[in-house]
Protein backbone atom coordinates (compact mmCIF):
# COMPACT_ATOMS: atom_id res chain seq x y z
CA UNK A 1 0.00 0.00 0.00
CA UNK A 2 2.69 2.38 1.02
CA UNK A 3 4.62 1.51 -2.39
CA UNK A 4 1.72 2.40 -4.17
CA UNK A 5 1.31 5.83 -2.44
CA UNK A 6 5.22 6.56 -3.11
CA UNK A 7 4.53 5.06 -6.66
CA UNK A 8 1.48 8.16 -7.42
CA UNK A 9 3.64 10.84 -5.94
CA UNK A 10 6.55 10.14 -7.83
CA UNK A 11 4.11 10.21 -11.08
CA UNK A 12 2.77 13.56 -9.77
CA UNK A 13 6.19 15.19 -9.60
CA UNK A 14 7.36 13.53 -13.14
CA UNK A 15 4.02 15.42 -14.60
CA UNK A 16 5.88 18.62 -13.38
CA UNK A 17 9.31 18.04 -14.56
CA UNK A 18 10.50 19.94 -17.53
CA UNK A 19 7.21 22.10 -17.59
CA UNK A 20 8.00 26.01 -18.09
CA UNK A 21 6.47 28.42 -15.74
CA UNK A 22 2.37 28.22 -15.96
CA UNK A 23 1.87 25.58 -17.99
CA UNK A 24 -1.44 23.51 -16.98
CA UNK A 25 -0.82 20.01 -15.88
CA UNK A 26 -3.59 17.72 -14.44
CA UNK A 27 -1.62 15.77 -11.41
CA UNK A 28 -4.34 14.06 -9.97
CA UNK A 29 -5.13 10.31 -10.34
CA UNK A 30 -9.40 11.28 -11.56
CA UNK A 31 -8.33 11.78 -15.18
CA UNK A 32 -11.37 9.93 -17.01
CA UNK A 33 -14.10 12.71 -14.98
CA UNK A 34 -16.53 14.75 -17.15
CA UNK A 35 -16.61 17.76 -17.13
CA UNK A 36 -19.67 19.39 -15.07
CA UNK A 37 -20.33 22.98 -14.75
CA UNK A 38 -23.13 24.60 -12.23
CA UNK A 39 -24.19 27.99 -11.47
CA UNK A 40 -26.01 30.12 -8.73
CA UNK A 41 -26.64 33.61 -10.19
CA UNK A 42 -28.85 35.55 -7.39
CA UNK A 43 -29.82 38.71 -5.42
CA UNK A 44 -32.36 39.52 -2.46
CA UNK A 45 -34.69 38.93 -3.97
CA UNK A 46 -34.58 36.51 -6.58
CA UNK A 47 -32.28 33.24 -7.75
CA UNK A 48 -30.78 31.21 -10.65
CA UNK A 49 -30.02 27.63 -11.25
CA UNK A 50 -28.37 25.94 -13.90
CA UNK A 51 -26.15 23.41 -15.27
CA UNK A 52 -24.29 24.89 -17.89
CA UNK A 53 -23.58 22.76 -20.79
CA UNK A 54 -20.41 24.67 -21.93
CA UNK A 55 -17.40 26.88 -20.78
CA UNK A 56 -19.48 30.00 -22.73
CA UNK A 57 -22.95 30.34 -20.87
CA UNK A 58 -20.84 31.10 -17.55
CA UNK A 59 -19.74 34.31 -19.02
CA UNK A 60 -23.35 35.68 -19.21
CA UNK A 61 -22.97 36.13 -15.45
CA UNK A 62 -19.84 38.66 -14.97
CA UNK A 63 -20.00 41.97 -14.14
CA UNK A 64 -23.82 41.89 -13.28
CA UNK A 65 -24.94 43.50 -10.29
CA UNK A 66 -25.88 40.01 -9.14
CA UNK A 67 -23.58 37.73 -7.07
CA UNK A 68 -22.50 34.75 -9.22
CA UNK A 69 -21.11 31.24 -7.71
CA UNK A 70 -19.96 28.99 -10.60
CA UNK A 71 -18.55 25.57 -9.14
CA UNK A 72 -16.39 23.54 -11.96
CA UNK A 73 -15.89 20.03 -11.18
CA UNK A 74 -12.88 17.84 -13.41
CA UNK A 75 -9.67 19.19 -13.46
CA UNK A 76 -8.55 17.27 -16.07
CA UNK A 77 -10.97 19.36 -18.42
CA UNK A 78 -7.60 21.52 -19.31
CA UNK A 79 -9.16 23.35 -22.20
CA UNK A 80 -11.93 24.57 -20.28
CA UNK A 81 -10.07 25.57 -17.17
CA UNK A 82 -7.78 28.06 -19.68
CA UNK A 83 -11.09 29.10 -21.24
CA UNK A 84 -12.53 30.17 -17.95
CA UNK A 85 -8.89 31.55 -16.78
CA UNK A 86 -8.86 33.66 -20.09
CA UNK A 87 -11.99 35.16 -19.76
CA UNK A 88 -11.75 35.96 -16.11
CA UNK A 89 -7.96 37.38 -16.87
CA UNK A 90 -7.05 34.62 -14.23
CA UNK A 91 -3.23 34.54 -13.74
CA UNK A 92 -1.42 31.72 -15.88
CA UNK A 93 0.32 30.56 -11.82
CA UNK A 94 -3.26 30.37 -10.77
CA UNK A 95 -4.52 28.33 -13.17
CA UNK A 96 -1.23 25.87 -12.62
CA UNK A 97 -2.11 25.94 -9.02
CA UNK A 98 -5.93 24.79 -9.48
CA UNK A 99 -4.96 21.63 -11.68
CA UNK A 100 -2.09 20.56 -9.36
CA UNK A 101 -3.72 18.27 -6.69
CA UNK A 102 -0.61 18.12 -4.55
CA UNK A 103 -1.04 21.99 -3.77
CA UNK A 104 -0.49 22.91 -0.22
CA UNK A 105 -3.19 25.25 1.25
CA UNK A 106 -2.60 28.63 0.47
CA UNK A 107 -3.52 32.70 -0.57
CA UNK A 108 -2.63 34.83 -2.99
CA UNK A 109 -4.10 38.55 -3.35
CA UNK A 110 -4.18 40.05 -6.97
CA UNK A 111 -5.62 43.08 -8.22
CA UNK A 112 -9.16 42.30 -9.00
CA UNK A 113 -9.66 38.49 -7.23
CA UNK A 114 -8.12 36.40 -4.54
CA UNK A 115 -6.96 33.26 -5.29
CA UNK A 116 -7.31 30.43 -2.48
CA UNK A 117 -6.79 26.62 -2.45
CA UNK A 118 -7.90 24.26 0.64
CA UNK A 119 -8.29 20.62 1.32
CA UNK A 120 -11.95 19.83 1.24
CA UNK A 121 -12.21 16.37 3.46
CA UNK A 122 -15.15 14.14 4.75
CA UNK A 123 -15.42 10.52 5.60
CA UNK A 124 -17.52 8.10 2.93
CA UNK A 125 -19.59 5.25 3.78
CA UNK A 126 -17.06 3.36 4.64
CA UNK A 127 -15.60 5.78 7.62
CA UNK A 128 -12.70 6.85 4.84
CA UNK A 129 -11.76 9.80 4.66
CA UNK A 130 -12.30 11.19 0.88
CA UNK A 131 -9.55 14.54 0.46
CA UNK A 132 -10.07 16.43 -2.65
CA UNK A 133 -8.36 19.94 -3.17
CA UNK A 134 -10.66 23.16 -3.79
CA UNK A 135 -9.65 25.96 -5.34
CA UNK A 136 -11.65 29.20 -5.22
CA UNK A 137 -11.17 32.58 -6.84
CA UNK A 138 -13.17 35.14 -5.01
CA UNK A 139 -14.03 38.38 -7.61
CA UNK A 140 -15.99 41.32 -7.62
CA UNK A 141 -19.56 39.78 -7.55
CA UNK A 142 -18.30 36.23 -7.99
CA UNK A 143 -16.96 32.74 -6.77
CA UNK A 144 -15.21 30.73 -9.33
CA UNK A 145 -15.08 26.91 -7.37
CA UNK A 146 -12.98 24.23 -9.15
CA UNK A 147 -13.09 20.81 -7.67
CA UNK A 148 -11.89 17.44 -9.24
CA UNK A 149 -14.78 15.43 -9.38
CA UNK A 150 -17.89 15.04 -8.21
CA UNK A 151 -18.84 15.25 -4.77
CA UNK A 152 -18.88 17.83 -1.82
CA UNK A 153 -19.72 19.23 1.42
CA UNK A 154 -21.49 22.44 0.31
CA UNK A 155 -25.20 21.07 -0.18
CA UNK A 156 -26.01 23.07 2.78
CA UNK A 157 -24.74 26.14 1.44
CA UNK A 158 -26.81 25.38 -2.27
CA UNK A 159 -30.04 24.93 0.42
CA UNK A 160 -29.56 28.46 1.61
CA UNK A 161 -29.11 30.33 -1.07
CA UNK A 162 -32.22 27.87 -2.77
CA UNK A 163 -34.49 28.92 0.16
CA UNK A 164 -33.35 32.01 0.93
CA UNK A 165 -32.27 30.89 4.79
CA UNK A 166 -30.08 32.84 6.90
CA UNK A 167 -28.43 36.20 5.36
CA UNK A 168 -26.63 34.52 2.42
CA UNK A 169 -28.67 36.37 -0.04
CA UNK A 170 -28.14 39.40 1.42
CA UNK A 171 -24.54 39.75 1.50
CA UNK A 172 -21.69 40.14 -1.09
CA UNK A 173 -19.69 37.25 -2.94
CA UNK A 174 -17.27 38.02 -0.09
CA UNK A 175 -19.76 36.39 2.58
CA UNK A 176 -20.31 33.12 0.09
CA UNK A 177 -16.40 32.87 -0.11
CA UNK A 178 -17.34 32.64 3.85
CA UNK A 179 -19.86 30.16 3.92
CA UNK A 180 -18.13 28.00 1.58
CA UNK A 181 -15.16 27.60 4.12
CA UNK A 182 -17.20 27.58 6.69
CA UNK A 183 -18.75 24.23 5.50
CA UNK A 184 -15.66 23.07 4.73
CA UNK A 185 -14.05 23.65 8.79
CA UNK A 186 -17.44 22.15 10.04
CA UNK A 187 -16.49 18.52 8.47
CA UNK A 188 -13.34 18.96 10.13
CA UNK A 189 -15.55 18.96 13.28
CA UNK A 190 -17.35 16.18 12.21
CA UNK A 191 -13.58 14.46 11.24
CA UNK A 192 -12.34 14.59 14.27
CA UNK A 193 -15.86 13.70 16.01
CA UNK A 194 -15.39 10.48 14.24
CA UNK A 195 -11.55 9.67 15.27
CA UNK A 196 -12.27 10.46 18.47
CA UNK A 197 -15.11 7.69 18.59
CA UNK A 198 -12.26 5.33 17.12
CA UNK A 199 -9.96 5.89 19.49
CA UNK A 200 -12.39 5.68 22.16
CA UNK A 201 -13.36 2.18 20.84
CA UNK A 202 -9.92 0.66 20.70
CA UNK A 203 -9.00 2.27 24.13
CA UNK A 204 -11.85 0.10 25.69
CA UNK A 205 -10.59 -3.03 23.12
CA UNK A 206 -7.43 -2.66 24.86
CA UNK A 207 -8.83 -2.16 28.42
CA UNK A 208 -10.51 -5.52 27.26
CA UNK A 209 -7.73 -7.60 26.41
CA UNK A 210 -8.79 -7.65 23.20
CA UNK A 211 -5.39 -6.99 21.07
CA UNK A 212 -5.48 -8.50 17.65
CA UNK A 213 -2.74 -8.02 15.32
CA UNK A 214 -5.39 -5.72 13.43
CA UNK A 215 -5.24 -3.22 16.01
CA UNK A 216 -2.11 -2.28 15.45
CA UNK A 217 -3.37 -1.37 11.55
CA UNK A 218 -5.86 0.52 13.06
CA UNK A 219 -3.98 2.33 14.82
CA UNK A 220 -1.49 3.07 11.96
CA UNK A 221 -4.16 4.12 9.72
CA UNK A 222 -5.71 6.50 12.40
CA UNK A 223 -2.17 8.10 12.90
CA UNK A 224 -2.57 8.41 9.20
CA UNK A 225 -5.37 10.11 9.39
CA UNK A 226 -4.66 12.44 11.98
CA UNK A 227 -1.18 12.99 9.79
CA UNK A 228 -3.45 14.27 6.94
CA UNK A 229 -6.34 16.38 8.56
CA UNK A 230 -3.33 18.66 10.40
CA UNK A 231 -1.21 19.11 7.14
CA UNK A 232 -4.64 20.48 5.56
CA UNK A 233 -5.72 22.23 8.68
CA UNK A 234 -2.57 23.94 9.98
CA UNK A 235 -2.03 26.04 7.08
CA UNK A 236 -5.69 26.99 6.97
CA UNK A 237 -5.00 29.54 10.09
CA UNK A 238 -2.63 31.35 8.51
CA UNK A 239 -5.17 31.80 5.49
CA UNK A 240 -7.90 32.79 7.68
CA UNK A 241 -5.62 34.50 9.83
CA UNK A 242 -4.17 36.66 6.85
CA UNK A 243 -8.14 37.46 5.15
CA UNK A 244 -8.85 38.67 9.05
CA UNK A 245 -5.75 41.26 9.21
CA UNK A 246 -5.20 42.25 6.59
CA UNK A 247 -7.55 44.45 4.57
CA UNK A 248 -8.99 43.86 0.88
CA UNK A 249 -11.43 45.87 -1.08
CA UNK A 250 -12.78 42.30 -1.82
CA UNK A 251 -13.95 41.73 1.35
CA UNK A 252 -16.20 43.50 3.43
CA UNK A 253 -15.27 44.65 7.04
CA UNK A 254 -18.48 43.23 8.65
CA UNK A 255 -17.61 39.55 7.27
CA UNK A 256 -14.52 39.44 8.62
CA UNK A 257 -15.94 38.73 11.82
CA UNK A 258 -17.45 35.80 10.22
CA UNK A 259 -13.96 34.95 8.83
CA UNK A 260 -12.87 35.82 12.50
CA UNK A 261 -15.04 32.58 13.73
CA UNK A 262 -13.86 30.07 11.43
CA UNK A 263 -10.37 31.08 12.71
CA UNK A 264 -11.67 29.96 16.40
CA UNK A 265 -13.09 26.80 14.64
CA UNK A 266 -9.80 26.28 13.29
CA UNK A 267 -7.94 26.72 16.44
CA UNK A 268 -10.07 24.51 18.60
CA UNK A 269 -10.03 21.32 15.42
CA UNK A 270 -6.30 21.96 16.00
CA UNK A 271 -6.05 21.45 19.66
CA UNK A 272 -8.56 18.65 19.05
CA UNK A 273 -6.01 17.19 16.43
CA UNK A 274 -2.97 17.66 19.07
CA UNK A 275 -4.82 15.55 21.62
CA UNK A 276 -5.79 13.13 19.88
CA UNK A 277 -1.83 13.14 18.14
CA UNK A 278 -1.08 12.09 21.93
CA UNK A 279 -3.83 9.75 22.37
CA UNK A 280 -2.96 7.71 19.77
CA UNK A 281 0.78 7.27 20.49
CA UNK A 282 -0.62 6.32 23.76
CA UNK A 283 -2.86 3.83 22.36
CA UNK A 284 0.79 2.38 20.75
CA UNK A 285 2.28 2.33 24.01
CA UNK A 286 -0.93 0.94 25.43
CA UNK A 287 -0.83 -1.82 22.75
CA UNK A 288 3.10 -2.84 22.90
CA UNK A 289 2.48 -2.86 26.62
CA UNK A 290 -0.62 -5.58 26.11
CA UNK A 291 1.66 -7.27 23.89
CA UNK A 292 4.82 -7.58 26.21
CA UNK A 293 2.54 -8.52 29.01
CA UNK A 294 0.93 -11.30 27.19
CA UNK A 295 4.50 -12.93 26.56
CA UNK A 296 5.83 -12.03 30.01
CA UNK A 297 2.58 -14.50 30.92
CA UNK A 298 3.65 -17.36 28.25
CA UNK A 299 6.87 -16.91 29.26
CA UNK A 300 5.57 -17.37 33.08
CA UNK A 301 3.94 -20.31 32.14
CA UNK A 302 6.62 -22.26 30.45
CA UNK A 303 9.30 -21.46 33.53
CA UNK A 304 7.01 -22.49 35.78
CA UNK A 305 6.51 -25.78 33.67
CA UNK A 306 10.49 -26.29 33.21
CA UNK A 307 10.88 -25.49 37.17
CA UNK A 308 8.45 -28.26 37.91
CA UNK A 309 10.16 -30.84 35.91
CA UNK A 310 13.95 -29.94 36.80
CA UNK A 311 13.98 -32.23 39.87
CA UNK A 312 11.38 -34.87 38.27
CA UNK A 313 13.54 -34.93 35.46
CA UNK A 314 17.13 -34.96 38.03
CA UNK A 315 15.24 -38.16 40.11
CA UNK A 316 14.28 -39.80 36.37
CA UNK A 317 18.15 -39.07 35.57
CA UNK A 318 19.43 -40.79 38.55
CA UNK A 319 17.75 -43.98 38.38
CA UNK A 320 17.84 -44.26 34.43
CA UNK A 321 21.79 -45.06 35.34
CA UNK A 322 22.58 -48.05 34.07
CA UNK A 323 25.03 -48.85 37.16
CA UNK A 324 24.99 -52.74 38.50
CA UNK A 325 25.25 -51.47 42.16
CA UNK A 326 22.13 -49.21 42.90
CA UNK A 327 20.49 -50.73 46.40
CA UNK A 328 16.95 -49.46 45.50
CA UNK A 329 17.27 -51.38 41.91
CA UNK A 330 16.84 -54.48 44.00
CA UNK A 331 13.63 -52.83 45.87
CA UNK A 332 10.37 -54.39 45.37
CA UNK A 333 8.31 -51.56 45.44
CA UNK A 334 10.67 -49.07 44.11
CA UNK A 335 9.10 -47.90 40.84
CA UNK A 336 6.05 -46.81 42.91
CA UNK A 337 8.13 -45.11 45.63
CA UNK A 338 10.23 -43.00 43.39
CA UNK A 339 6.00 -42.34 40.98
CA UNK A 340 5.07 -41.09 44.61
CA UNK A 341 7.88 -38.84 45.28
CA UNK A 342 7.89 -37.30 41.90
CA UNK A 343 4.06 -36.58 42.53
CA UNK A 344 4.56 -35.42 46.01
CA UNK A 345 7.51 -32.71 44.78
CA UNK A 346 4.93 -32.23 41.60
CA UNK A 347 2.07 -31.36 44.59
CA UNK A 348 4.22 -29.68 46.69
CA UNK A 349 5.46 -27.02 43.93
CA UNK A 350 2.36 -26.20 42.55
CA UNK A 351 0.88 -25.45 46.54
CA UNK A 352 4.23 -23.31 46.78
CA UNK A 353 3.68 -21.43 43.59
CA UNK A 354 0.12 -21.17 44.23
CA UNK A 355 0.95 -19.70 47.20
CA UNK A 356 3.61 -17.22 45.75
CA UNK A 357 0.59 -15.92 42.99
CA UNK A 358 2.41 -16.88 40.80
CA UNK A 359 -0.15 -19.04 38.97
Amino acid sequence: MAKKRQKKRTQNYKKHLGQIPGALVYTGQKEDTKLHLHAFDYTVDDVHEKDLSNIEEAFVFKDTQSVTWINLNGLNNINEIETIGSYYQLHPLLLEDIVNTSQRPKIDEYKSYIFIVLKMMYYDDNETIISEQVSFVLGKNYVLTFQEAEGDVFENVRDRIRHKKGRIRNEGSDYLLYALIDAIVDHYYAIIETMGNKIEDLEDDLFNGISQEEISHQIQDLKREVLKVRRAIFPLREIIGRIEKDPNNLIDEQTTHFFRDVYDHIIQVTENLDIYREMIWSLMDMYMTTISNKMNEVMKVLTIIATIFIPLTFIAGIYGMNFVNMPELQYKYGYYVVWAVMILIFLAMLYYFKRKKWL
